[in-house]
């Protein structure tokens, strides 16, 4: 083992300017016993795995592999978060894992069936968009049959050389039987089972379910294959939660919330699981009224002003709600809409007649989680160029980087998908995004200040700001250009069907954290600030951090009796683990930078660039997360309705709402130079080694308790819990 850790201990491969890159690679990306028994992967390892994974699938030629490989190691150009986890792996070259490799897909709710594969995608890493729209759900049978539901024996009551692998149906008249399989495909079935059993016509009236988890391994094993830990915690009560939905609609159709809540508790238990993190996108109706007000009051106070949630709805926070509008929204649509965004942080709208115009007449909006992707029934596969990386004068460099982009998700177009839905979908309409991170650092590096100084005075249409927009259009172009060349040059050598949209921008929350770019098209959060990670406690990771030098703090969710926050991560009554890394944006010190508050940049100037990467980068739609002040929402309302009304390209977007008051222990928090300069100090200081991998080693004798990335590869997916 000493040998293997002297062969394996490096220089970090990260840059400097990401100090967060080797704790978020090791949590996310790194896979034990791979490469090495009992051991992560290193970054070539993974870069080993995936590359050689993406060229046999692609078929590619040696200089296409040879271009990969050096824009990956250089990391100038990615793969999506789900291929650097499983890509390469003898799971992911399984036709029924597949999915998988995906970042993110999107179902129509018409049958029974749906609700199950979008269990299965869950718990293969994949972000699950629902289209729960009137004519999709109408499909649905009507409720006839009510379920009496009980577990008749506990998890891991069965030796594990006798557990079933497959979910076993046992029929007696109205008895039902579900022996749960020990696997992915039991956990689903039995799932589907009990939804299917309540408009089943060859039983009648009251149905008993007898559901038996004997064969479902307990927590703490190992998941062979995918990777991470057993943990069903919440799977023996999804079966009574569903029933009760069910139960509840007897003698009609169930409506669109309802067939939410029955999504959303699958989603949860895979969460609960261990097995990933959420990533879930809803789309409803606009006149859809039920749906409107889902979340409304989901959390309640009682007279002692104790805050506890609805447990019927407490499943509704597994994804985001989106309401789609057919007809183009009045002002005062948009209006109530962001407002309502402000104050509860839901309601967006979606304008369908610009996804589907983009879809070339197929008639397609649906969304992906974080609505980054356009289609129907779909997969998307995305990779990531990282701009801050790449020379804003080297066209060449930028060129080959896009090049490696389109070529890594036009790989993936050689799959053919079991479900004939989806594998339908793909011969209909392929679909790939190549998306980018760091474009402000980029434009930073090209323009300079003034071009901030531009920023903060609202990005005007000057004389200047018209120079700098023209500038920004040449860039964005030439990029979607590229892509779109190279998509359909790919395709064409390998008879298949042309994708006609390539492009798309996602939140990038996660790999920008392997180069420290900011996120996306998004400004970065300031020139210096304090990024928090998530950890469970004692986590190796954690661990190895703290060797690093990082200091470790516990999460806003432990707090003693009187609700006050912990201060000691050790503390028997913490659970979480928050690491703090001071992070500083590579252009921070150039001359003038430090005077300008990126985080006051106004959400108006934010639209206005987030428009420009729309319109001229972007074929299917932008991830966007726009934040703005209580005095925006009429300014900002305005802006989006004259966007759709003028059909400047606009789909869907975010808003978050900016509060002055401080908060504790946030994802982000900006600090002076001083403060950042101190704590780097105090990091150097405290730090008991200069090499991660060989701090990790210390630690890192447990198995991965995530598998992988979330979906969408960000945090931008995950709601957080708020009041």
């Amino acid at each position: 083992m000493v040998q293997n850790i002297d062969r394996l201990r490096q220089t970090s491969p990260f840059p400097d300017s990401a100090p967060a890159a080797n704790s978020v690679f090791y949590r996310t990306y790194s896979r034990r016993g791979e490469k090495t028994e009992g051991m992560r992967e290193t970054w070539d390892e993974v870069c080993d795995r995936t590359l050689r994974g993406i060229a046999e699938l692609g078929n590619l030629t040696p200089a296409e592999a040879d271009l990969l490989s050096r824009m990956q190691r250089q990391i100038k150009s990615l793969p999506s978060g789900r291929w650097l986890w499983v890509g390469g792996t003898e799971w992911a070259a399984n036709p029924e894992n597949f999915s998988g490799a995906y970042n993110c897909t999107s179902t129509n709710v018409v049958d029974w069936r749906a609700f199950g594969l979008m269990m299965d995608l869950a718990m293969m890493g994949c972000g699950t968009g629902a289209v729960l729209e009137p004519k999709y759900i109408a499909q649905l049978p009507a409720i006839r049959n009510r379920l009496n539901v009980s577990v008749i024996q506990d998890i891991g009551a069965v030796p594990a050389e006798q557990r079933l692998p497959k979910t076993d149906v046992v029929r007696e008249g109205d008895r039902i039987l579900i022996r749960v399989g020990d696997s992915r495909q039991g956990w689903v079935s039995s799932y589907q089972t009990v939804l299917e059993l309540s408009t089943d016509p060859s039983v009648t009236g009251e149905v008993t379910v007898e559901i038996d988890l004997g064969s479902v391994r307990p927590a703490g094993e190992r998941l062979k294959g995918f990777g991470g830990m057993a943990n069903p915690i919440r799977l023996p009560g999804l079966y009574e939660r569903c029933a009760l939905i069910l139960n509840k609609a007897i003698g009609r159709q169930l409506n669109s919330i309802e067939c939410c809540l029955l999504i959303d508790e699958a989603a949860a238990c895979v969460v609960a699981g261990n097995i990933r993190r959420s990533a879930g996108m809803r789309q409803f109706d606009s006149e859809d009224a039920i749906a409107a007000g889902a979340k409304e009051n989901l959390w309640m106070q009682d007279d002692a002003g104790n805050w506890r949630i609805d447990p019927e709805r407490d499943a509704l926070r597994m994804a985001n709600h989106t309401r789609v509008f057919h007809r183009k929204p009045t002002l005062e649509d948009c209006t109530e809409a962001v407002r309502k965004q402000f104050y509860s942080g839901e309601g967006a709208i979606q304008w369908a007649g610009e996804a589907e115009r983009r879809a070339q007449g197929l008639g397609r909006y649906g969304l992906n989680p974080c609505g980054e992707i356009i289609g129907q029934n779909f997969h998307c596969n995305l990779a990531e160029i990282h701009l801050n990386q790449l020379d804003p004068q080297n066209l060449k460099e930028q060129e080959e980087a896009f090049t490696a982009g389109a070529l890594s998700v036009a790989a993936l177009l050689n799959h053919q998908f079991q479900e004939p839905r989806y594998q339908q979908s793909r011969l209909d309409d392929p679909i790939v995004g190549v998306s980018f991170t760091g474009l402000f650092d980029f434009f930073v590096n090209a323009f300079g200040v003034e071009w901030l100084r531009w920023w903060e005075a609202g990005r005007p249409d000057t004389i200047t700001g018209m120079a700098f927009k023209a500038k920004e259009q040449e860039y964005l172009s030439r990029w979607k250009e590229v892509v779109h060349r190279v998509v359909g040059d790919y395709c064409d050598r390998h008879g298949l069907k042309r994708p006609n949209r390539c492009t798309t921008v996602q939140p990038a929350g996660t790999k920008s954290l392997l180069t420290g770019a900011s996120p996306g098209w998004h400004p970065p959060k300031a020139q210096r600030f304090i990024r928090r990670i998530t950890f469970r406690k004692n986590d190796p990771v954690a661990l190895a951090c703290m060797d690093y030098g990082y200091s470790i703090v516990p999460s806003q969710s432990d707090k003693d009796d009187q609700g006050n926050l912990l201060d000691d991560p050790f503390d028997p009554r913490c659970t979480e683990w928050l690491v703090e890394i001071p992070v500083e944006v590579p252009w921070a010190n150039l001359p003038g930078a430090d005077e300008i508050e990126i985080e006051k940049f106004s959400a108006l100037a934010q639209f206005d660039f987030y428009m420009q990467v729309q319109t001229h980068y972007t074929a299917h739609n932008t991830s966007a997360t726009i934040e703005l002040n209580e005095a925006e929402i009429e300014p900002l309302a305005q802006a989006i309705y004259g966007a759709i009304a003028q059909d400047k390209g606009y789909i869907s977007a975010a808003l978050l709402a900016r509060f002055n008051a401080p908060f504790p222990r946030l994802p982000f928090e900006k600090i002076s130079k001083a403060t950042f300069e101190q704590l780097s100090a105090a990091v150097v200081q405290r730090q008991q080694t200069a090499d991660f991998y060989t701090a990790l080693t210390r630690y890192d004798s447990g198995e991965l308790m995530e598998a992988g990335p979330a979906g969408c590869d960000s945090d931008k997916c995950m709601l957080p819990e708020t009041k």
